[in-house]
């Protein structure tokens, strides 16, 4: 065996230093991101968010949309709504007067919902056409681009397509023998009703009400329709009876939390209390987390969950801080925000901030419009019962300092070794 010469050997020990200089470097960043707040409540900007905007926006314009639109049904289109919503949450945080940027990118958004490559995934034979999923989260759009308005100088053709879009959607509700209607020919998801119910609510804030009834009717439905398993609204239901088809999931669930409250603060609390019980998880003993499937069940992953390491679903978790956040449990937000930070892996300059090197801009769309998140219609409802210990960020940091320690063990024993020879 050649003997390593002295010059390999100084190369080697330099490159190991390097190596458990930047393990450390590393685990220290992580350590930082997991304390520093990621979340701002109902009122505050969260920070980077704006930034994450800016990457959005040059990701749409370079075909993000058509690109997220080959890997799920709806990539397109969320792609684009999401980057509206988030605009007016940060424009409604803004004094009127300086809210022409949210304006100006909100009704951008919402031309590209009504382009043809915003409609095309959807039927315009449904009832109302398009669908519910098209019309309900394009209606709720519409709606903030509104509220971003003084009453007193909304744009009149922009008030009249909101209240007829709002009546095709009463309508639609009101003539069918299930409370879910149909986003597909033959299939219905209870959140897709959820968002445009909610939309009818807005509506009925901003205009004189009409959906009053429409919107009782649902609520009352929906509670003779809840899956039985877990005393939620379900995952899928069927098209003509609105009976549960599939047992409640995370992926809809957090969704579903995020708007109810803007139906029925009341109905809201409960449903939010039941799915923290069955879905709040803390895998490995680590961190909170939003399983896809209730406690105890377990069931196949699909392109809405992506991968369900240890029944965890990443997407419910993200939606989940926006749905913490509407219901003050700003405990939980700022957890599943932070947990979002040291696993998202943020790159950030001076002008744009992206997750996981910005390879999937709809993960960013979906964490920028959580941590905006405020309810729109009803108060801020009375802060929960907390389900997240204070100390939830120890076993995290814990294990941040052992990885940052481990790559300095061997010199530290060799040192101790020489000392006692």
């Amino acid at each position: 065996m050649t003997p390593t010469s002295p010059g390999r050997q100084v190369a080697m020990r330099r490159l190991r230093l390097l190596a458990a200089v930047l393990v450390s470097l590393c685990a220290l960043l992580g350590a930082v991101r997991l304390v520093v707040p990621a979340t701002a409540g109902p009122d505050g900007e969260p920070p980077g968010v704006e930034r994450q905007l800016a990457f959005l926006r040059q990701a749409l314009d370079d075909g993000a949309g058509d690109e997220a639109q080959a890997v799920f049904p709806e990539g397109h289109f969320f792609l684009h709504v999401l980057y509206g919503l988030s605009r007016v949450e940060l424009g409604l945080r803004a004094p009127a007067d300086e809210r022409s940027t949210a304006l100006r990118e909100a009704r951008w958004a919402l031309r590209q919902l009504d382009s043809p490559a915003g409609r095309a995934p959807f039927s315009p034979e449904l009832t109302p056409p398009y669908g519910v999923f098209h019309r309900g989260w394009s209606n709720w759009l519409r709606g903030g681009v509104l509220s971003l308005q003084p009453a007193g100088h909304r744009d009149a053709a922009e008030v009249r397509r909101f209240a007829r879009d709002s009546a095709a959607l009463g309508a639609a509700f009101d003539a069918s023998s299930s409370p879910y209607l149909e986003a597909y020919p033959g299939q219905a998801w209870p959140v897709d009703s959820t968002v445009a119910v909610a939309s009818l609510r807005l509506h009925d804030r901003l205009l004189p009400d009409r959906f009053g009834p429409t919107v009782r009717r649902w609520l009352r439905e929906s509670r003779e329709r809840l899956d039985p398993r877990t005393g939620l609204l379900p995952h899928r239901a069927d098209p003509v009876t609105g009976e549960p088809a599939e047992v409640a999931r995370g992926t809809s669930q957090s969704l579903i939390q995020r708007f109810l409250v803007d139906i029925d603060p009341a109905f809201a609390a409960g449903q939010y209390s039941r799915f923290r019980d069955l879905y709040l998880t803390t895998p490995l003993g680590l961190a909170p987390a939003v399983r896809e499937y209730p406690d105890g069940t377990d069931g196949p992953a699909d392109v809405d969950s992506g991968p369900l390491p240890l029944g965890v679903s990443l997407s419910a978790s993200v939606v989940t801080i926006g749905a913490a956040q509407v219901h003050g449990d700003a405990r939980l937000a700022g957890a599943l925000a932070g947990v979002s930070e040291l696993a998202g892996v943020p790159v950030g300059t001076p002008w744009t901030k992206r997750y996981a090197f910005g390879l999937l801009p709809v993960g960013d769309a979906f964490l920028a419009w959580s941590k905006t998140a405020r309810p729109w219609v009803a108060q801020m409802p009375s802060p929960p019962p907390t389900a997240v210990p204070a100390w939830w960020r120890v076993p995290l940091l814990s294990l941040l300092a052992l990885f940052g320690t481990l790559p300095w063990l061997p010199a530290l024993t060799r040192r101790l070794r020489r000392r006692d020879a």
